[in-house]
């Protein structure tokens, strides 16, 4: 059982500027929250209760005013900062004290996922042993992602980056559950052409052993990289669809350790005085 993810939240979110010269990405709002509480909520949904958030160098002070240490969510939560983006595997490199011994999941910050089996999804995966899985997500315009062919054992055949001829409509999504290799193949990897080490060839190690599989979201989930303007606010307005119509709250940090029996009511006394008078807070007040 996986035990310890990390939230990739760095990068300078260039494709979101002017938006994020003033402040990160993930601390953005999506809807009524801020965007840092979805990958978060994805991880303790798979039940990781040791998390690591690498954020930009001179950011830490405004994630541990939103999160400080997840006592509140019966969490643990270490923070790095990372001076300047060198590829997604770096986050291995980086966590590797962090990750020790154990298996480890990672979610880059700006990724939104929903679906109503995930939950079960997500525990099925942090399940994993040996080698790694990836999540997948079936796309009309494969050519802008990084794509995954995969056969019928959920074995993947073939990986490639943004493929100019079709080769399959499954996405890779921005959410990743490794062993404890992660860190060995990571620092073995060479810096590509934009002089940043890749996760396409993180994953080609893996497979490379045959210990590369594949899970998908289904037709009924929904996968958002919300790190463009447009996905941002079809995110926005996703979010808002849902809630306002079934009356529950997406990536309620709080609800899911109060599920997961993580905390009980006097955490979530203190969260309402925390946020203030605000919908979170009335939200909250319903929960208990």
């Amino acid at each position: 059982m996986i035990k310890k993810g990390i939230i990739l939240a760095g990068g300078e979110g260039t494709r979101m500027s002017p938006l994020t010269k003033a402040v990160n990405k993930q601390l953005l709002p999506i809807y009524d929250k801020p965007l840092i509480f979805y990958p978060l909520s994805i991880l303790m949904l798979a039940k990781i209760k040791d998390i690591l958030i690498i954020v930009n160098k001179g950011q830490l002070n405004q994630y541990k005013k939103l999160i400080p240490d997840g006592n509140s969510l019966g969490i643990k939560i270490t923070y790095i900062e990372q001076d300047k983006p060198r590829g997604l595997p770096d986050a291995f490199i980086l966590g590797e004290k962090f990750i020790g011994n154990d298996n480890v999941a990672m979610i880059l910050g700006d990724n939104f996922f929903y679906g109503q089996n995930l939950t079960s999804k997500l525990q099925e995966c942090s399940k994993i042993k040996d080698g790694a899985k990836i999540l997948l997500h079936i796309v009309q315009t494969p050519e802008l992602f990084g794509v995954a062919k995969v056969n019928k054992n959920k074995k993947i055949i073939q990986i490639k980056e943004k493929p100019k001829k079709f080769i399959s409509n499954h996405a890779i999504t921005g959410l990743y559950f490794f062993d404890n290799k992660v860190v060995k193949y990571s620092k073995s990897l060479k810096p590509s052409r934009r002089g940043e080490i890749e996760i396409i060839d993180l994953l080609l190690k893996y497979k490379k052993n045959n210990k590369l599989s594949a899970d998908f979201i289904g037709r009924g989930g929904a996968w958002l990289d919300t790190g463009s303007i447009d996905d941002y606010y079809k995110t926005i307005t996703f979010v808002q669809a849902i809630e306002n119509r079934q009356g529950f709250k997406i990536a309620c940090i709080e609800e899911i350790a109060l599920n997961n029996k993580w905390i009980k009511k006097k955490e979530i006394l203190k969260s309402i005085k925390f946020y203030g008078n605000c919908s979170y807070s009335k939200y909250l007040k319903n929960l208990i």
